[in-house]
């Protein structure tokens, strides 16, 4: 009787400790409380990295709106250069969406969001050579599970897909991704891109936005904005991110 009753006690302690600490963080870090809607729409206002903005400050920190909804854009495909944040960006989208089902507040002004049955994501590099298995092979068999697994009420998040191929077999692979996702699929997605000749599936009328991350060179100097704006990046600024890196 005595190790149910301690068992029993212990399971309250630890709820209680998940609790104060969801508290604590939100307290501390001016999170707010997230909507919940049945209407399948992800509407997310001044949306921040809890992680990047804990590291760099929360004064340092650009904050950027989200907006997929069935009815309108159900896909965003994100051009911009290198280093303006499009990858934090994504994450941040998940991470907001995770916190929000576990229970917590989450790091923006205003967050509506519908319930997601799964995340995917295709995000950095990396490959299992021991299984013979190369960077883009790696690639393409997640990308493959997300495509088979995801439901309507699944989350996407494809980051820069299908660049370790020739150019316009990566093309042709990324338009593929994304019309299937759109006709076939229909879940929330975000797709960054460097190919900006996808951009023209905003086009086609399957609910596809552009959005792109904003940049501007100030005398041959590129200075990173942070911000999410919609319609399609003018260039990705290879040339002047490699100069940053002194090439």
């Amino acid at each position: 009787d005595n190790i149910y009753r301690i068992q029993n006690v212990a399971k309250i302690i630890a709820n209680i400790d998940v609790f104060t600490s969801f508290a604590t963080v939100a307290d501390l870090n001016n999170y707010v409380k997230p909507n919940i809607n049945d209407n399948n729409k992800l509407d997310i206002k001044n949306g921040r990295h809890p992680v990047v903005e804990n590291i760099v400050g929360e004064e340092n920190f650009v904050p950027n709106d989200t907006y997929l909804s069935d009815d309108e854009n159900i896909i965003n495909i994100i051009t911009g250069p290198n280093m303006a944040g499009k990858s934090t960006y994504m994450r941040q989208v998940a991470l907001i969406v995770i916190m929000a089902q576990i229970g917590s507040f989450v790091p923006a002004k205003y967050a509506n969001l519908t319930i997601f049955d799964q995340i995917f994501t295709r995000i950095g590099a990396s490959d299992d050579l021991i299984s013979g298995q190369s960077t883009f092979m790696v690639e393409m068999l997640e990308a493959n599970n997300a495509l088979r697994f995801a439901s309507e009420k699944s989350l996407i998040l494809f980051d820069e897909i299908c660049r370790g191929t020739a150019t316009f077999d990566g093309m042709a692979i990324a338009q593929a991704m994304i019309e299937y996702i759109a006709s076939e699929i229909h879940c929330m997605t975000l797709f960054s891109t460097h190919y900006h000749e996808l951009t023209f599936l905003e086009d086609k009328g399957l609910g596809i936005q552009n959005v792109h991350a904003s940049a501007r060179v100030d005398n041959d100097h590129l200075v990173f904005e942070y911000l999410i704006k919609k319609g399609r990046s003018n260039k990705s600024y290879g040339v002047n991110v490699a100069k940053l890196a002194k090439l």
